[in-house]
């Protein structure tokens, strides 16, 4: 699940929309009951379609709903699983983390547990080189999921992948086949470059040396390359090569992380930051945000004043009115204006009550 999944999502209006939501296991005997629990979880969520429409009324979604199930794969399942349905289309979602188990009817998808899972976890790309094929995973902590939109897998179909070299006198066969491939690499920096346009995240390249030493001369991409790891992972399940990544992109960040620090300390001397949720608020409604820390335990309910300026705290998050974590929705506007946010460890903000924004200006 990426930004793009989450944009969808948010776009689709109209009652009702049913959201399913649900904690499941990745390994057995515990997933043995995952599908119990969805046939008990559809069931009650027909019911209280029904309760309010009739079986004609709400016809399409019921049986869309249906099909939806049966297409779930319990082999593959993860920490949860969000199944979201209306008249119109029915998404499913295998996810890293776990979920609190609820059924929601509403004009809208319930999406607050995606936010937070997206805002809050460590993400990246993985980019594992091929030419037999290229695949594209999303990182979320240590789990990776395959990418299988935007041409991936993509298959080296060109002279010296699935098509032969050209033969003859005066060919230069490694010069052709080089070529070939670079040109391959091209087209997978091309298709990676419409994935980080929808959702801009860090880059972990995986390969042969050969094959990433072709995709640095092409790539246009590398300013967001975290890291590499070099050998041949084509046949490795997405579990193994996340065991071998995972440490690789935690160490990264850690690094990110204190240097985020040190950039704090310097826009303070140079009076360009905000400090605490009120004044990073107002900075970022004016489009001055660039980076926002945050520390990672940081939630604060809230509600708007009247001019939407100053956001004040609440004490029901569940309250009409209330925006149930207003840090969220801070990142979320930090990022749409090209901003970055990064996570530092509790304490690490105490003179920032928590909060602290480097601004543009």
């Amino acid at each position: 699940m990426n930004r793009l999944d989450l944009q969808k999502l948010q776009s689709i209006r109209g009652y009702p929309a049913l959201s399913i939501l649900l904690p499941t296991h990745r390994t057995t005997p515990d997933n043995k009951q995952d599908p119990i629990r969805v046939r008990n979880l559809v069931k009650e969520a027909t019911d209280r379609v029904l309760a309010e429409f009739s079986k004609r009324e709400v016809a399409p979604l019921l049986t869309r709903l249906d099909n939806l199930v049966s297409q779930i794969d319990y082999r593959n399942t993860l920490d949860g699983l969000a199944l979201f349905v209306n008249k119109d289309v029915a998404y499913v979602f295998y996810l890293p983390f776990a979920l609190k188990e609820r059924i929601v009817l509403d004009e809208t998808f319930a999406t607050r547990d995606l936010v937070y899972a997206l805002n809050r976890s460590p993400r990246y790309w993985v980019l594992a080189l091929s030419e037999k094929p290229t695949r594209l995973y999303e990182g979320l902590r240590d789990t990776l999921v395959e990418v299988t939109e935007y041409g991936f897998p993509m298959v080296h179909e060109g002279p010296g992948g699935t098509q032969p070299l050209p033969g003859g006198f005066g060919v230069r066969k490694s010069a052709y086949r080089d070529e070939h491939q670079r040109q391959f690499f091209r087209q997978v920096d091309d298709a990676l470059a419409q994935v980080e346009s929808t959702d801009t995240l860090p880059l972990v390249i995986v390969g042969v040396d050969r094959n990433i030493s072709f995709f640095s001369e092409v790539t246009r991409h590398g300013n967001l390359i975290i890291t590499t790891v070099t050998g041949n992972y084509d046949t490795a399940p997405p579990h193994e090569l996340a065991k071998r990544v995972w440490p690789m992109v935690e160490a990264n960040m850690a690094k990110n992380r204190a240097q985020a620090l040190q950039e704090l300390a310097a826009a303070v001397s140079a009076r360009r930051y905000a400090s605490g949720i009120d004044e990073a608020w107002r900075a970022v409604q004016e489009g001055r945000g660039l980076t926002l820390l945050v520390e990672e335990d940081f939630h604060f309910p809230a509600y708007l004043d009247a001019d939407g300026l100053h956001p004040l705290p609440a004490e029901d998050a569940t309250a009409p009115g209330v925006i149930d974590d207003a840090v969220d929705e801070l990142i979320e506007m930090v990022l749409a204006q090209g901003g970055s946010v990064v996570f530092v460890e509790n304490g690490a903000l105490a003179l920032h009550q928590r909060l602290a924004l480097i601004t543009r200006y």
